[in-house]
């Protein structure tokens, strides 16, 4: 985790990491230690420093940082939020944050302890927080749900709710600059909002200052959340009222992001390198049953709920936005002529992102290792099936989605007869048949990553297909 070095060569630059109020849609993450409650100090010789990476803390008065653009580069504690932001116009409203209630009469720093910082409303100026040139870094806003990162372009003058100005769009290393950060955030299951898209399906999580249990009482680990499905998928139009398709089971994984910046020194615009992206471990446990319709075209895909979650993650003093969503789907490929019935736990964890280096440009990252418990399964009549249960999320900042991937770890039966088998080797059958486990993990880096201060690419790049498949049983009749 790192701390922020201010650049010496924009004189009058004063970078603004600003904490909203009042946005109650997007709380901030509390599932990792805290970030500091003083500001890093900067190093006296104005090289680059590390910054710590944490997830924000959590309330409405958090202070934010002004990194003054004086000679001494100091960066210092901020008592401003953006009270308004209009995006069509690119006008903000800057304003005091509320201050924290009083806990008592003011005394005395104690001997050897500084006095804390004096709000902008107390200094000189101060009719004037900000000038043109600053760089505003804020969390969620009134106007900006995304949070919001531009340069002021233009302070239009004083309101009754705060200093009026117009903005443009800038990027993270006009933040940061020649700095340095690396760590990842867990994001708190608490702040994750969750829309089904069919009946049948819940949703629990599990954060440290207090425990929600899953179905059937199951306790979930701390930081996982979990999202339980039971629904029927289109059965074969031939197929006998006991053949009904349906799938049922969970997924629950702990989901976290992945955030580096590595600032070029000297002041030369944007980063040498920079990466984002999601990681997490991920286990699932499904059955699929029945005689699923025959496919037409591309697999069927039934999405059964959307996931989503705007954690604020705090880089040195800088509040950086980071936007996540999912969409858990079931997907079954079938021919309509076998019936089934298997299940499968699997475990394991994966990674998307992609990653910045200087003269190299951006390249995808995309990592997963996954393991399937021994499976029971019955597959009856010739024909083939595939189904999984997967999550495509993207990632981004201040709502630009930057990376996409599709993880979906699935399961293929294929039988030319009657089979009844279990990996464990135990088998019944009269013909062919064989089932194999397996992922596949595919996505793309987007323009908008140029949010770090890179150059932009014309283009999407694709993540890849990684896809790993392994044998769990198979057989042919007379073994």
């Amino acid at each position: 985790m790192r701390t922020l070095a201010r650049s010496l060569l924009l004189p009058g630059l004063t970078a603004l990491a600003l904490t909203a109020t009042g946005c109650s849609s997007t709380p901030h993450t509390g599932a990792a230690e805290p970030a500091g409650t003083t500001s890093p100090t900067p190093a006296a010789d104005g090289v680059s420093q590390q910054l710590d990476v944490a997830a924000a803390p959590q309330g409405e008065s958090t202070p934010a940082a002004v990194a003054r653009g004086d000679a001494k580069g100091r960066t210092e504690k901020s008592a401003l939020k953006v009270a308004s932001y209009d995006a069509a116009s690119g006008r903000a409203v800057i304003a005091d944050a509320p201050k924290a209630p009083s806990k008592g009469p003011s005394q005395a720093p104690s001997p050897g302890k500084t006095a804390s910082t004096p709000p902008d409303s107390a200094r000189p100026g101060a009719d004037k927080p900000v000038a043109v040139g600053d760089v505003i870094a804020s969390a969620p806003a009134p106007g900006a749900p995304n949070g919001l990162l531009a340069k002021v372009t233009e302070v239009v003058g004083k309101t009754d709710r705060g200093t009026e100005v117009k903005t443009a769009s800038t990027t993270l290393a006009s933040v940061l600059n020649d700095d340095k950060a690396d760590g990842k955030v867990p994001v708190d299951p608490a702040s994750v909002t969750v829309e089904p898209l069919m009946k049948g399906v819940t949703f629990s999580w599990a954060k440290s200052d207090g425990l929600k249990f899953g179905p059937e009482g199951a306790k979930l680990p701390l930081g996982n959340l979990r999202l339980d499905v039971n629904a029927s998928v289109d059965t074969a139009p031939d197929a006998p009222a006991s053949a009904g398709a349906s799938v049922s089971g969970f997924v629950q994984l702990a989901p976290q992001v992945e955030f580096a910046y590595d600032g070029t020194p000297g002041g030369a615009p944007g980063p040498r390198g920079a990466f984002l992206g999601m990681s997490g471990d991920w286990s699932s446990q499904w059955k699929l049953q029945g005689r699923a319709a025959a496919s037409t075209g591309a697999p069927k895909r039934i999405p059964f709920a959307k996931l989503h979650s705007s954690p604020v993650i705090q880089v040195g003093p800088v509040p950086v936005v980071v936007n996540l969503d999912l969409t858990c789907y079931i997907q079954v490929e079938a021919d309509g002529k076998v019936t089934v019935e298997v299940q499968q736990d699997v475990k394991g964890d994966f990674k998307v992102g992609g990653s910045y280096a200087v003269g190299k440009g951006w390249t995808p990252v995309s990592a997963s290792n996954v393991q399937s418990t021994p499976v029971r399964a019955s597959v009856t009549a010739a024909g083939r099936v595939k189904g999984a249960i997967g999550a495509e999320a993207s990632v981004g900042l201040y709502g630009a989605v930057g990376v996409t991937g599709d993880f979906a770890p699935y399961l293929r039966g294929e039988a030319d007869a009657k089979a009844t088998a279990s990996s464990d080797g135990k088998t019944s059958l009269s013909g062919a048949w064989a089932l194999y486990g397996g992922f596949d993990l595919s996505g793309n880096l987007q323009l908008q990553l140029s949010l770090f201060g890179t150059p932009l690419f014309e283009r999407r790049i694709p993540l890849g297909s990684l896809n790993r498949e392994w044998a769990l049983a198979s057989g042919r009749t007379g073994q």
